[in-house]
């Protein structure tokens, strides 16, 4: 259960900040659907506006990673820190962007790797190799 109130569109449509958010949201996605995230982000106007902007500037936007794999990313990112709800939503974008059954297996096959990998290099305290640092 959420712990702050969302905003129902009749609310949405009272406050002019929030509406044009809303309306950019559901034009970028070319959908009427606004989820949850957005609808208790609205009680903040301008935090609003400005996760709004920067997530269409990151996962909108042109750039040298195509969606599918910024969807992955954003899955594998959202399991490292433990956010079931962004796990969901961005799964389901993956999947609405032609992830596969054999791909969403592979990238949990990774995920679960990459977390193991990391707590044993953690625990053992590795130093790091020279050839893997930055010139």
């Amino acid at each position: 259960m959420a712990t702050i109130r969302l905003l129902s569109d009749a609310e949405v449509e009272k406050i002019p900040a929030v509406k044009a958010v809303f309306d950019d949201i559901r034009a970028t996605r070319k959908s009427d659907f606004v989820n949850n995230f957005w609808r208790g982000l609205a009680n903040d106007p301008a935090a609003l506006k400005r996760v709004w902007e920067q997530l269409k500037a990151v996962m909108f936007a042109d750039s040298a990673i195509d969606p599918l794999t910024k969807e992955m990313i954003y899955i594998a990112v959202s399991t490292a820190n433990g956010c079931s709800y962004c796990i969901h939503s961005h799964t389901a974008a993956a999947r609405a962007k032609g992830m596969t059954d054999a791909q969403h297996g592979e990238l949990v096959s990774i995920i679960g790797l990459a977390g193991q990998t990391n707590h044993l290099v953690t625990a053992m305290q590795i130093s790091l190799d020279p050839q893997f640092e930055v010139k």
